[in-house]
């Protein structure tokens, strides 16, 4: 990886809550999301909100993969309804034969299991057998996690949003393990005591846990 640029895959109906966990920690660590559409017309999340794509997958040439840090696909009803958003899956193809990251969340593990990206890797998604339809053989790959990363490949769960996000901060070095485990402790369950670990203390005695609470509810 050598690029800062977050690829962030867009379309109609996709899942709008399912990046921002990665995306809003990503963009305050030297990274820069860049969305992508089949075309460049806008499209609406699933969530209502209008988003006009920066470029279009065509764009995504070799020569711009191998400058990405990662391709980021979320869910959607048309990954269960179609093959339009085929596409993006066979790009994804692309960045990880480049050695380059991709992480699938919720319909887009479905999307990769039809284009035969997880039939060699760990994986997970909703439950084993929402991929199993699609005829993949990858089944035996399957994990029952709440994201698992194998190499490059990074998937989760459509209930998992903060758990793929630790995989992603994860994977590109945004925070060291410990860090990482008290942001994930933080956002995940809620734990006072890791904050001070995001701000570089030791965690707080048991005592201090109700002024670290108030302060996390200001955290980003």
């Amino acid at each position: 990886m050598s690029g800062t640029t977050i690829h962030l895959a867009v379309y109609d109906d996709f899942a709008d809550w399912e990046p921002g966990y990665a995306t809003s920690q990503l963009t305050q660590h030297g990274f820069t999301v860049r969305t992508v559409g089949l075309t460049t017309d806008p499209v609406t999340t699933m969530g209502g909100i209008r988003v006009q794509p920066d470029l279009t997958i065509d764009e995504l040439t070799p020569e711009a993969i191998a400058d990405s840090a990662l391709l980021l696909l979320t869910g959607s009803t048309r990954w269960d309804t179609g093959d339009d958003l085929a596409p993006f899956a066979a790009k994804a193809g692309g960045f990880l034969a480049a050695g380059v990251p991709v992480a699938a969340i919720c319909g887009a593990t479905l999307g990769l299991a039809r284009a035969g990206l997880l039939d060699d890797r760990d994986h997970t998604s909703a439950v084993s057998f929402y991929l199993a339809a699609s005829g993949y053989q990858g089944g035996e790959r399957y994990q029952e996690a709440d994201a698992v990363t194998d190499g490059d490949l990074i998937t989760a769960g459509p209930t998992e949003p903060i758990a793929f996000a630790r995989e992603i901060l994860g994977k590109l070095g945004v925070y060291e393990e410990r860090k990482l485990d008290a942001w994930y402790r933080l956002f995940h369950d809620s734990d006072a005591s890791a904050y001070a670990v995001l701000q570089g203390a030791d965690e707080p005695a048991e005592g201090a846990a109700d002024a670290a609470t108030a302060d996390s509810r200001g955290t980003s």
